[in-house]
């Protein structure tokens, strides 16, 4: 019965509707959307079947309906009938990409945390390592030796002293100039961007 009244309206509103009328588009629109909401509700099966809910299949449905308004042409069927045919069509496409798209739910998301490298990090970490290398290009061989050896293998003194035939001493010294050379290199670099 509601059908019944809700065709009639919609009959005598799809001539405004097709001539650019607002407000006969709206009403259409409201009049139809409830009803679609229920027949997509309906046909759609249990919840979480689909990507998507009813709501957005009868929302598909009504921005359809508006764009075909100045196409329709009454061939016996009722403006209804073809709000329903458009309906049928649009549970089918959302029922196409389902399979071809199709989710998995699980019950609980895994609190695992992702511990590779992203591209962002390997290409900062990139950028570091080219830097660190010009940086390390301004030192003497000797001194790149005694920084890896210290800083990076993490030996001591009296062991990066024992690889270079060298003392202790004379490695802390070293390391020191080294440091200080590229703080110096680092300061002059950090001027010359600011400039």
């Amino acid at each position: 019965m509601a059908d019944l009244a809700t065709s009639k309206a919609l009959e005598a509103l799809v001539p405004y509707a097709a001539a650019g009328d607002e407000a006969a588009v709206t009403e259409i629109i409201r009049l139809v959307h409830p009803l679609m909401r229920r027949y997509c509700s309906n046909r759609l099966g249990r919840p979480g079947d689909l990507q998507v809910t009813a709501d957005d299949i009868a929302q598909e449905i009504c921005i359809a309906t508006i764009r075909a308004i100045p196409r329709y042409e009454d061939q016996g069927k009722s403006f209804l009938a073809f709000v329903y045919g458009i309906a049928a069509n649009k549970l089918a496409d959302a029922r196409r990409r389902n399979q071809s798209h199709s989710l998995q739910s699980v019950d609980e998301l895994p609190e695992r945390i992702c511990e590779e490298h992203g591209p962002e990090e390997l290409a900062l970490a990139g950028e570091q390592r080219e830097h660190i290398r010009q940086l390390m290009d301004v030192l003497s061989p000797k001194h790149k030796e005694v920084l890896v050896m210290r800083l990076v293998m993490g030996w001591s003194a009296a062991e990066t002293a024992d690889a270079l035939g060298t003392s202790a001493g004379v490695v802390r010294v070293m390391q020191h100039r080294a440091l200080n050379r590229l703080r110096a290199q680092i300061g002059s670099t950090a001027l010359a961007m600011a400039g």
